[in-house]
Protein backbone atom coordinates (compact mmCIF):
# COMPACT_ATOMS: atom_id res chain seq x y z
CA UNK A 1 0.00 0.00 0.00
CA UNK A 2 1.82 3.11 1.06
CA UNK A 3 4.81 3.67 3.46
CA UNK A 4 3.53 6.35 6.21
CA UNK A 5 5.14 9.15 7.96
CA UNK A 6 6.65 8.25 11.15
CA UNK A 7 5.72 9.84 14.41
CA UNK A 8 8.70 11.14 16.40
CA UNK A 9 9.06 10.92 20.12
CA UNK A 10 7.94 14.46 21.20
CA UNK A 11 4.36 13.99 19.48
CA UNK A 12 1.61 13.84 21.88
CA UNK A 13 0.06 11.41 19.92
CA UNK A 14 2.49 8.65 20.94
CA UNK A 15 1.98 9.24 24.33
CA UNK A 16 -2.04 8.30 24.01
CA UNK A 17 -3.66 5.41 25.08
CA UNK A 18 -4.88 3.26 21.76
CA UNK A 19 -8.43 1.94 21.43
CA UNK A 20 -9.31 -1.73 21.03
CA UNK A 21 -10.07 -3.10 17.60
CA UNK A 22 -13.40 -3.90 17.09
CA UNK A 23 -14.04 -4.47 13.51
CA UNK A 24 -12.23 -7.10 12.00
CA UNK A 25 -11.21 -8.35 8.89
CA UNK A 26 -11.98 -4.89 7.06
CA UNK A 27 -10.92 -3.39 4.27
CA UNK A 28 -9.26 -0.13 6.42
CA UNK A 29 -8.16 -2.75 8.77
CA UNK A 30 -6.30 -4.52 5.89
CA UNK A 31 -4.78 -1.20 4.39
CA UNK A 32 -3.74 -0.20 7.67
CA UNK A 33 -1.92 -3.32 8.43
CA UNK A 34 -0.56 -3.58 4.61
CA UNK A 35 0.57 0.05 5.58
CA UNK A 36 2.32 -0.45 8.47
CA UNK A 37 4.16 -3.55 7.36
CA UNK A 38 5.65 -1.22 4.09
CA UNK A 39 6.28 1.04 7.02
CA UNK A 40 8.49 -1.14 8.91
CA UNK A 41 10.25 -2.34 6.15
CA UNK A 42 11.35 0.65 4.41
CA UNK A 43 12.58 2.13 7.89
CA UNK A 44 14.18 -1.26 8.44
CA UNK A 45 12.59 -2.30 11.62
CA UNK A 46 11.44 -5.54 13.60
CA UNK A 47 8.23 -3.92 14.75
CA UNK A 48 5.50 -1.14 14.63
CA UNK A 49 2.73 -0.09 16.77
CA UNK A 50 -0.57 1.62 14.80
CA UNK A 51 0.50 5.07 17.06
CA UNK A 52 3.57 5.25 15.47
CA UNK A 53 2.11 5.99 12.09
CA UNK A 54 -0.82 8.20 14.02
CA UNK A 55 -3.42 5.53 14.46
CA UNK A 56 -4.62 5.27 17.96
CA UNK A 57 -5.64 1.48 17.58
CA UNK A 58 -4.61 -1.50 19.17
CA UNK A 59 -2.54 -2.88 16.37
CA UNK A 60 0.83 -3.78 16.41
CA UNK A 61 3.08 -5.62 13.77
CA UNK A 62 7.03 -7.73 14.65
CA UNK A 63 9.04 -10.12 13.02
CA UNK A 64 11.95 -10.75 10.65
CA UNK A 65 14.59 -13.07 9.53
CA UNK A 66 17.44 -10.90 10.38
CA UNK A 67 18.04 -7.33 10.58
CA UNK A 68 20.72 -5.13 10.55
CA UNK A 69 19.44 -3.06 13.32
CA UNK A 70 20.01 -6.08 15.38
CA UNK A 71 22.34 -8.88 13.48
CA UNK A 72 22.63 -11.03 17.02
CA UNK A 73 18.90 -11.39 17.65
CA UNK A 74 17.03 -14.81 16.53
CA UNK A 75 14.70 -14.78 13.88
CA UNK A 76 10.86 -13.75 15.44
CA UNK A 77 7.78 -14.77 13.05
CA UNK A 78 6.11 -11.76 11.00
CA UNK A 79 2.83 -11.33 13.74
CA UNK A 80 0.08 -8.89 13.05
CA UNK A 81 -1.00 -8.63 17.09
CA UNK A 82 -4.41 -7.11 17.69
CA UNK A 83 -5.85 -6.00 21.32
CA UNK A 84 -2.56 -7.68 23.10
CA UNK A 85 -2.61 -8.58 26.57
CA UNK A 86 0.58 -9.74 27.82
CA UNK A 87 1.58 -11.60 31.12
CA UNK A 88 4.82 -11.93 32.62
CA UNK A 89 5.81 -15.89 33.03
CA UNK A 90 7.78 -14.80 36.15
CA UNK A 91 9.65 -12.36 38.01
CA UNK A 92 13.18 -12.39 36.00
CA UNK A 93 14.25 -9.40 33.67
CA UNK A 94 17.10 -8.89 31.13
CA UNK A 95 18.65 -5.87 30.44
CA UNK A 96 19.25 -5.36 26.46
CA UNK A 97 19.79 -2.43 23.93
CA UNK A 98 16.59 -1.02 22.31
CA UNK A 99 16.41 1.20 19.33
CA UNK A 100 12.47 2.83 18.06
CA UNK A 101 11.75 4.15 14.84
CA UNK A 102 10.09 7.12 16.82
CA UNK A 103 13.34 7.95 18.55
CA UNK A 104 15.70 7.56 15.37
CA UNK A 105 19.48 7.31 16.32
CA UNK A 106 19.38 6.89 19.58
CA UNK A 107 19.54 3.27 21.85
CA UNK A 108 19.40 3.06 25.11
CA UNK A 109 19.44 -0.24 27.90
CA UNK A 110 16.04 -1.09 29.25
CA UNK A 111 15.02 -4.20 31.58
CA UNK A 112 11.93 -6.21 29.83
CA UNK A 113 10.67 -9.40 31.35
CA UNK A 114 12.34 -12.53 29.62
CA UNK A 115 9.62 -14.93 29.26
CA UNK A 116 6.34 -13.98 28.79
CA UNK A 117 2.74 -14.92 27.28
CA UNK A 118 0.81 -12.75 25.09
CA UNK A 119 -2.17 -13.30 23.13
CA UNK A 120 -4.41 -11.23 20.85
CA UNK A 121 -5.97 -11.70 17.82
CA UNK A 122 -5.51 -11.60 14.34
CA UNK A 123 -6.98 -9.73 11.53
CA UNK A 124 -9.78 -11.75 10.60
CA UNK A 125 -9.76 -12.30 14.38
CA UNK A 126 -8.63 -15.68 15.89
CA UNK A 127 -6.95 -16.03 19.10
CA UNK A 128 -3.32 -15.77 19.16
CA UNK A 129 -1.88 -17.49 22.10
CA UNK A 130 2.10 -17.90 22.45
CA UNK A 131 4.25 -18.06 25.21
CA UNK A 132 7.93 -16.60 24.11
CA UNK A 133 11.31 -15.59 25.70
CA UNK A 134 14.74 -13.69 24.72
CA UNK A 135 14.40 -11.07 22.03
CA UNK A 136 11.13 -12.13 20.47
CA UNK A 137 9.68 -11.40 24.22
CA UNK A 138 11.44 -7.96 24.05
CA UNK A 139 10.10 -7.20 20.73
CA UNK A 140 6.76 -7.40 21.63
CA UNK A 141 6.63 -5.67 25.24
CA UNK A 142 8.49 -3.16 23.52
CA UNK A 143 5.34 -2.70 20.56
CA UNK A 144 2.98 -3.07 23.36
CA UNK A 145 4.38 -0.13 24.96
CA UNK A 146 3.29 2.04 22.15
CA UNK A 147 -0.31 0.92 23.06
CA UNK A 148 -0.20 2.46 26.25
CA UNK A 149 1.87 5.64 25.36
CA UNK A 150 5.28 4.69 26.48
CA UNK A 151 8.66 5.01 24.56
CA UNK A 152 11.47 3.33 25.81
CA UNK A 153 13.08 5.91 27.77
CA UNK A 154 10.62 5.76 30.55
CA UNK A 155 11.57 2.72 30.94
CA UNK A 156 15.07 2.62 31.05
CA UNK A 157 16.84 2.87 35.39
CA UNK A 158 20.04 4.56 33.61
CA UNK A 159 20.06 6.99 31.21
CA UNK A 160 23.56 6.59 31.16
CA UNK A 161 23.39 3.85 28.87
CA UNK A 162 21.15 5.83 26.66
CA UNK A 163 22.68 7.52 23.22
CA UNK A 164 23.30 7.89 19.95
CA UNK A 165 23.76 4.22 17.90
CA UNK A 166 26.59 5.34 16.15
CA UNK A 167 28.69 6.36 19.50
CA UNK A 168 27.54 3.78 21.82
CA UNK A 169 27.88 0.75 18.61
CA UNK A 170 30.51 2.12 16.07
CA UNK A 171 30.10 -0.56 13.81
CA UNK A 172 26.21 -0.82 13.10
CA UNK A 173 23.51 1.35 11.29
CA UNK A 174 21.48 3.63 13.09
Amino acid sequence: MAVQKLLRMGDPRLLEIAAPVRDFDTPALHVLIADMLDTMAAAGGVGLAAPQIGVGLQVVIFGFERNERYPEAEPVPLTCLLNPQITPLGEDEELGWEGCLSVPGLRGEVPRYTRIRYQGLTPAGELIDRTVEGFHARVVQHECDHLIGRLYPTRMRDLRKFGFTEELFPDLRA
